[in-house]
């Protein structure tokens, strides 16, 4: 099983441990699929759904990876553990975790569209972490590949993020994921992914321990089962351990706690098995944890010794949660006291080391921090689906003071767009305090431009960024640290349209609504003091009658004049809400419905706090 190396550190050779780096669409599941095929995970004939990797209904929706997953396949007697990475910045704690359990990784690269920025996010994390990284890549089928350019692009991208000589040696593999086959030249004809398994098991280090120390694994990840409890899942860093073990878990403060393991799994393809023994090497999955967090060390009880807790990068994003107050409040959603939307989010940051809760000194509300606006509409989004109903605030940048000065969180932003929507795009991002830094144009038609902008700029503008290319451009951006405050810039040129009374709204009324904006409800829908129900053409709000009706006399005939054809509406998305509401603004959550709304519901108490803050202006300028 093992081969000995130097420094008294041995080899289990008969395991790889094997994290899969790729940019959103880049071929990363399908390829993950036609191993599990190949390795005879699945049996000839067997019903399988495609993207097994994708559990959540989320990610197949999306058609991205949220949580990173383990699953495990088998070449010529060598396990090779498949750590699936997300994609996007927003989840990098997942990315911290996954890493801490693998010696290698398979970067991913689309041969058209070539390193993108999230592939850079990740993959600095794995050279900085040291890692074999073998190079695949994929969708070399494709009419417009280009193959060596690509190649090209990531060698520049390996030297930007100061990779060492022998990670600039990497392996070189081509594949076409669909179809299941890897080359090592392009110009060859696949057969079948033997290449890139050989590869895996030649090119990727096998996990190195220490024989003479006992026990001890990390813990990189969190499961419940509702028959055994909570499951900590992690890689076995040195020693061995079984079914009925009596161990010890070192949390944060190094207090150490006695824990007994009630069940010992290990993954076989996407599935988890019952294991007789843990090995160095392996990933494993304890129950018998109750109080376990993500970066404990699981050790002898004997010789407690903790391992390094896993470090994520610092939230750049604050949202504020807090209990539906609205006079809907109760109608569509299960969960609705603040008690119950506190335990779930403190569930949550057990399970994601990127997010935190801190209690709010307002009642009932709480202040969630994460990586990004998108890390926030995930969660937003699965607390719905689970019946939760509750108000989230606009998405506010976390600022720091560095060096006495003021610092925001600034993000390095690639747009790929249509040369003829270049100025409108610059000239947005040079409202939002963006710098123009690279600008490259191939005389193909289309332009990618780089850019240095503050976090808070890019809120709200992905929905704008669409608009105005048709549809047609390319985003993607990641943290690039933190400068100096750039300074103040509107966040929208609009006002809103509320409501100021309660009621449903009326064809006629709204119809007459129409010229000042956009519609958000559409007759019938409920409406309440203090509810958006569009958007104003100018940059100032306005109390609107939705309920208007008509007033009907003697003198007209029946039924003149009381159709009215109002406007189609746009359905309300969650990342559209969270990017629209401002900050005396909100958004009302339910299972069923995403609604608009102020933070002070009373149009005349909001008079008042509108003409209080003028006077405090007037007198400050004074």
């Amino acid at each position: 099983m093992s081969t000995q190396t130097r420094d008294n550190q041995a080899r289990n050779s008969a395991i790889r441990n094997i994290a899969i780096i790729a940019h959103v669409d880049h071929g990363k599941t399908t390829l993950v699929d036609a191993m599990f095929r190949q390795s005879g995970v699945f049996r000839e004939g067997q019903e399988v759904e495609r993207r097994v990797m994708d559990s959540m209904d989320l990610e197949r929706e999306r058609g991205i990876t949220i949580s990173a997953k383990n699953c495990a396949v088998n070449h010529k007697g060598v396990k090779i553990n498949i750590i699936d990475t997300p994609g996007h910045a927003d989840f990098g704690g997942e990315v911290e975790r996954a890493l801490s359990m693998a010696d290698g990784a398979l970067l991913l690269v689309d041969a058209s569209e070539g390193p993108l920025p999230q592939t850079r996010f990740v993959l600095k994390k794995a050279l900085e972490s040291g890692l074999t990284v073998i190079v695949v890549i994929n969708k070399i089928d494709r009419k417009d590949a280009r193959i060596e350019e690509v190649l090209n692009e990531v060698y520049d991208l390996f030297i930007d993020l100061d990779a060492d000589e022998r990670q600039l040696e990497f392996p070189l593999l081509y594949a076409i994921g669909r179809a299941g086959v890897a080359m090592l030249a392009p110009d060859v004809e696949g057969v079948n992914l033997e290449p890139l398994f050989d590869a895996i098991v030649d090119q990727i280090p096998a996990p190195a321990y220490d024989p003479a120390e006992p026990f001890q694994m990390l813990a990189s990840d969190l499961d419940y089962s509702d028959y055994l409890g909570k499951l900590a899942i992690g890689r076995v860093v040195h020693g061995q351990a079984k079914a009925g073990d009596s161990l010890a878990r070192i949390d944060e403060s190094g207090q150490v706690s006695p824990l007994k393991v009630v069940k010992l799994q290990n993954y076989q393809g996407n599935k988890l098995v019952d294991a007789a023994v843990a090995e160095p090497g392996d990933i494993i999955v304890l129950a018998g944890v109750d109080d376990v967090r993500i970066g404990d060390t699981i050790c002898d009880r004997a010789a407690p010794k903790a391992l390094p807790r896993i470090t994520v990068d610092e939230p750049t994003v604050a949202m504020k949660f807090t209990i539906n107050t609205s006079p809907l409040a109760g109608r569509e959603g299960k969960q609705v006291r603040s008690s119950q939307i506190r335990e779930r989010l403190f569930k949550e940051t057990m399970t994601n080391v990127a997010i935190r809760v801190e209690e709010s000194e307002e009642k009932d509300s709480f202040l969630v921090k994460g990586r990004g606006e998108f890390q926030m509409a995930i969660l937003i989004e699965t607390m719905r689906r689970e019946g939760f109903e509750f108000c989230v605030g606009r998405p506010e940048v976390i600022l720091k003071t560095i060096k006495g000065k003021t610092c925001e969180p600034v993000e390095h932003l690639f747009i790929d767009c249509e040369e003829a929507f270049l100025g409108i795009v610059t000239e947005k991002l040079s409202i939002r305090k963006g710098r123009m830094t690279n600008l490259v144009n191939h005389g193909k038609g289309r332009v990618r431009v780089e850019f240095s902008i503050p976090a808070r700029g890019l809120i709200g503008y992905r929905d704008e960024f669409l608009t105005d290319t048709k549809g047609t451009g390319i985003m993607n951006s990641y943290f690039s640290g933190y400068e100096e405050y750039r300074g103040d810039f509107p966040s929208r040129f609009t006002g809103s349209l509320v409501a100021d009374r309660s009621g449903a709204g009326v064809a006629y009324g709204l119809f007459n609504l129409e010229p000042r904006g956009r519609m958000f409800i559409t007759a019938g829908d409920p409406v309440y003091e203090g509810m958006i129900i569009g958007e104003h053409n100018k940059d100032k709000d306005i109390d609107v009658n939705a309920c208007k009706e008509k007033k009907l006399t003697n003198m007209r005939a029946s039924g003149k004049d009381e159709h009215v054809v109002l406007t189609p509406i746009k359905p309300m998305t969650l990342e559209y809400a969270i990017h629209f509401i401002r900050e005396d603004e909100m958004a009302e959550i339910t299972p069923l419905s995403i609604r608009l709304r102020k933070v002070e519901l009373s149009a005349q108490k909001r008079h008042v706090m509108a003409g209080q803050k003028k006077k405090a202006k007037e007198a400050e300028e004074a």
